[in-house]
């Protein structure tokens, strides 16, 4: 049964996307990598959401909602802040420049050098990073869900080795064949079913609390861990309540506003109205997201006790024990929904960064479109067979991977941000400014906390032992205090950034004045209640921390 059913609704969603994309015209930019700018609000949303969530996500912060609670929360109702300022301030100017990448926006602005260095910054973090781990924690949890080894008679590695590849391919046809519509169409019927799918489970984990009332679970909760529903973190928290005000935004501006895989979505849109709400009804929906990445996670706590080996286990361990059987096999669909929907979008958005910013920029500068969209499929092809070949490598790599990874994309994130920032902020700003910006960022971060930060660490350990602390928990707690979370560094370094290419502005400025010229690709006339409906979501996010403070 659960098998039909994970078969069935994943056959739904092909069906579905392939009839609805079958009259866009993919033989144009516009038409592939855009989906023929013809998104509305509704899909622009579905597909924004579902990008974003996937398996690392919703096992990944769960885990982290089972160790320390709700304080976690502000992975996801942060975000929808950040989509606000995304709808007011930046996708009027992405719209009125008619951008197909985000790093075209650079070029018109500083120049082609300072686009390919962005754009390389993209690519690399996709198909060493991004791509791989979506492959591989995806392809982890199918293969558990189901039980692939006992099903197949193979060991763990070998039943990841498949997923990987069944995963990979699927989603390479939808991505590289299908283009953005059908990736976006297929992503707003699996964000349908992952709503439906993720509040099944706190629902039914609730239940199993209050003894079949959701409400008496709810209590109970609350009144047995009263600590995990406390939103502010303290200094040794993954989330200190302090970065909420200076790195955390910044990570989330540059994912929401800036990241390919995710902005193309709103880029696609028809017009900047239909984007505009698109973005307000995914903020609004993210400001719902701890209920399915987070809820979950101190449900297992209750159920489960605070000794599993490892908190990752908390959500699979928890849909194994409160969601019915013939609900498995859905669940594992609109599971299998975001897996596919990660890789497909990061996979679409390296085609287009390298058809659109390296393809028709140094290989064939006269290649007509046709043979631009085929050759960035051909690279998308190339890019697909790595990262599956990659991914089950991961199972290799030492513990703490992800987490270390997330830290990692500092060295490229908020450089970027900063000249964009900087970019649509200013307009002398010179275009060695922007390079100077970008390696200075990178430079500085990767000394800050890969040299800086375990030297720190290491002298602050030394010099607790000799004072005879020898408890490897204090250690490890003094360690961590020897030196600012990453998200205060990324913040100390946003600032520097600036004011260097702020300084650079001042004594080498351009000649001219820069002017977003309005290439008329779309209407730009914005959603007439943009402001109160953003004012609306702010005041929600900001009544939550009250409320859990």
């Amino acid at each position: 049964m659960a098998i039909l059913s994970f078969v069935g609704f994943t056959l739904l969603v092909a069906v579905i996307a392939y009839f609805a994309t079958k009259k866009t015209n993919e033989n144009t930019s516009d038409g592939y990598f855009l989906g023929g700018r013809s998104l509305t609000a509704g899909v622009v949303a579905g597909s924004l959401l579902l990008t974003n969530l996937s398996t690392e996500q919703i096992v990944g912060l769960n885990g982290q909602a089972y160790s320390e609670g709700i304080l976690v929360m502000a992975w996801e109702t942060l975000a929808a802040l950040a989509m606000v300022v995304t709808a007011i301030f930046l996708l009027p100017r992405y719209l009125k420049g008619g951008l197909t990448t985000v790093p075209q926006f650079l070029e018109t602005r500083y120049d082609k050098g300072t686009k390919t260095i962005a754009s390389g910054l993209f690519l690399l973090g996709y198909v060493v990073i991004f791509l791989p781990i979506v492959l591989y924690s995806g392809s982890l949890a199918i293969s558990t869900m189901f039980d692939i080894p006992s099903l197949l008679g193979v060991s763990l590695n070998t039943s990841i080795w498949i997923c990987v590849w069944v995963i990979g391919i699927i989603g390479s046809i939808y991505a590289i064949f299908g283009g953005l519509r059908a990736v976006a169409i297929s992503d707003t019927v699996n964000a349908v079913g992952l709503l439906i799918g993720g509040l099944m489970i706190p629902f039914f984990g609730l239940m199993l609390i209050g003894d079949g009332s959701v409400t008496e679970g709810i209590t109970i909760l609350m009144n047995e861990a009263p600590e995990k529903f406390q939103s502010m973190g303290d200094r040794t928290s993954s989330v200190p309540f302090s970065t909420i005000f200076t790195g955390m935004m910044l990570v989330q501006l540059f994912y929401w506003g800036t990241n390919q895989a995710i902005i193309q979505r709103a880029l696609a849109a028809k017009n900047l109205k239909e984007g505009q709400k698109g973005l307000l009804l995914a903020a609004f929906i993210k400001i719902l997201g701890p209920l399915i990445v987070v809820l979950p996670g101190i449900i297992a706590f209750y159920v489960f006790g605070p000794d599993l080996e490892t908190p990752d286990q908390a959500y699979p361990l928890l849909v194994n024990k409160v969601l019915p059987t013939a609900l498995l096999g859905f669940f594992a669909a609109v599971l299998f929904g975001a897996i596919l929907s990660s890789f497909n979008s990061a996979l679409n958005s390296s085609v287009t960064l390298f058809s659109i910013d390296f393809y028709k920029e140094y290989i064939n500068k006269d290649a007509s479109e046709i043979t631009v969209i085929k050759n960035g499929k051909y690279f998308g092809i190339v890019l697909a067979i790595a990262s599956m070949l990659i991914a089950p490598l991961i199972a290799n790599a030492p513990n703490g991977l992800f987490g270390y990874l997330q830290e990692v994309n500092g060295c490229y994130s908020i450089p970027i941000l900063t000249i964009i920032v900087v970019g649509y902020a200013t307009k002398r700003v010179p275009a060695i400014a922007a390079k100077v910006g970008i390696i200075s960022g990178s430079a500085l971060y990767i000394i800050s906390q890969f040299i800086v930060k375990p030297m720190m660490a290491d002298n602050a350990i030394e010099a607790a032992k000799a004072s005879g602390i020898t408890d490897p928990d204090k250690l490890v707690e003094i360690g961590t205090l020897a030196y600012p979370h990453y998200l205060h560094v990324m913040a100390i370094l946003f600032v520097i950034n600036i004011i260097i290419m702020l300084i650079i502005g001042k004594i080498a400025p351009r000649d001219t004045d820069f002017e977003l010229e309005y290439t008329q690709k779309v209407s730009i006339e914005p959603y007439k209640y943009l402001v109160p409906v953003g004012l609306a979501i702010c005041a929600i996010v900001i009544g939550i921390y009250a409320y859990f403070s």
